[in-house]
């Protein structure tokens, strides 16, 4: 959508159609989102803090992002600082089934912006996508538009639909403003003046019975969200990572190894003796990512230059505490170009005299990596379940992280046993890697 979530503003003066000064705002307009105070996130965040602390209940977020990672990206940073879900079952799916799959459960909603080559503020204004659907097709086949408006080409109101149970919104009154006459993509918004609305009766309702019967059964789960006190709706605090208080081992029991070839290099890093003080697995593992990260930072570099992990653990029953430790060390505030991509796999490290933990890190020279990073549940491939990346592309290789045999949309191994396990891992990779085009950050990638 052409809207906030589109336009990427940076500081500065801006005039309403009468011509009236906007106040200064600074909106972060990179793809990937760090804190910025007065950007319209930090409001999102305001008001979701607020619903968490009135519906304790509450522990998810669904958003409707089609193809923009700039705006699933943002719902996902705030999901991740309020401990909440990221729900985005609309990702990657098929654009025209989508638009038809509104219009046959009844949704009517109506153009209130176009922007786009080929729609006219003054034909396609206020009209149900239900008329528009196969005039946006032929605009897709001619232009190459999104039909359900992703690219900003349209917005809409909704003035109807299953979810709304006792009554519709009928527009009496609106204005339409033209934001640029331009001869190509001239843009226009409708704004509403005056509504009312209109009760519906109960034998009216849409012939969705499935969904009708949905609406029904949770009409009791609304609730209304009160004032939001803006005192004390800030961030929570972050613990310390404490990853500073290195214990002292022995040079004999930490050993390293590093490949190098060509613009980038390796690092291996495993404990080989268990004889000396029990620290556990995280002890372990604390140990290593410590050393690697020492290692890096001789090097002048860091975390975010690095592209893949392989983490070997001596149980899979561990992987928990594994992750905990893990996260203290790779994290977003450490990658701003995106963390590594990541596999874990569980080794008999202890009976080949490695430890509890093994890992191996492939770092590149310099910071020209893209990763894919989608930490909502949807339709499309499974969401990290970790501080990693489903793939990371640097220098036309494409390095991708282990998959499971999951269940994209519940996130739970898929029935069958190991045959149908991997099978299904094997269709995510696959999603994974045709899609790696639309989501890694835009830039050159060439042919990976």
């Amino acid at each position: 959508m052409q809207n906030a979530w589109e336009f990427h503003c940076s500081e500065g003066e801006y005039k309403d159609p009468q011509g009236k000064p906007f106040k200064r705002v600074l909106w972060h307009h990179k793809l990937s989102y760090q804190r910025t105070p007065g950007d319209e996130v930090e409001d999102m965040f305001i008001l979701l803090n607020e619903v968490k602390k009135q519906i304790p209940s509450v522990t998810a977020v669904s958003s409707g992002a089609i193809a923009s990672d700039y705006q699933r990206l943002r719902v996902e940073s705030v999901c991740s600082r309020l401990g909440l879900v990221s729900l985005a079952y609309l990702w990657k799916q098929d654009q025209s089934l989508l638009l038809q799959e509104m219009i046959t459960n009844e949704i009517m909603a109506i153009t209130v912006k176009v922007a786009a080559m080929g729609l006219d503020p003054a034909k396609h204004l206020g009209k149900e996508i239900a008329f528009l659907e196969p005039y946006l097709h032929k605009l897709k086949d001619l232009y190459g538009i999104n039909v359900c408006g992703e690219g900003g080409e349209y917005e809409t109101l909704t003035l109807d639909c299953p979810l709304f149970q006792n009554a519709r919104i009928m527009l009496d009154d609106f204005q339409v403003v033209l934001h640029s006459s331009d001869s190509i993509a001239p843009v226009g918004v409708l704004h509403p003046l005056k509504f009312h609305l209109e009760s519906k009766q109960s034998n009216s309702l849409s012939g969705n019975n499935k969904t009708n019967d949905l609406c029904r059964e949770n009409i009791s789960s609304v609730f209304e969200v009160q004032g939001v006190n803006l005192e004390e709706c800030k961030a929570p605090g972050e613990p310390d990572p404490e990853v500073n208080d290195l214990i002292e081992v022995s040079s004999h029991r930490l050993h390293l190894s590093k490949t190098e070839k060509d613009n980038t290099f390796s690092i291996c890093c495993w404990l080989q003796d268990t004889s000396g003080p029990p620290t556990g697995l995280q002890g372990d593992l604390k140990l290593i990512l410590r050393q690697i990260e020492l290692q890096l930072e001789g090097c002048g570099l860091g975390w975010e230059h690095v592209l893949y992990i392989h983490l070997y653990i001596s149980d899979m029953d561990q992987f928990t505490q594994a992750n905990e430790t893990y996260v203290r060390f790779i994290t977003q505030d450490k990658c701003p170009f995106g963390v590594p991509s990541r596999s874990t796999i569980e080794l008999p490290l202890i009976q080949a005299g490695l430890g509890r933990a093994y890992v191996e890190v492939l770092v590149a020279n310099d910071q020209s990596k893209r990763v894919l990073h989608v930490q909502s549940i949807s339709c499309w491939a499974p969401s990290c379940i970790g501080p990693y990346s489903q793939a990371t592309l640097h220098k036309e290789i494409l390095h991708m992280a282990g998959q499971l045999g999951l269940d994209p949309p519940t996130m739970t191994l898929c029935d069958g046993g190991s045959t149908a396990e991997l099978e299904s891992a094997l269709q995510n990779s696959e999603s994974t890697c045709r899609n790696k085009a639309d989501s890694l950050c835009p830039r050159d990638y060439g042919n990976a």
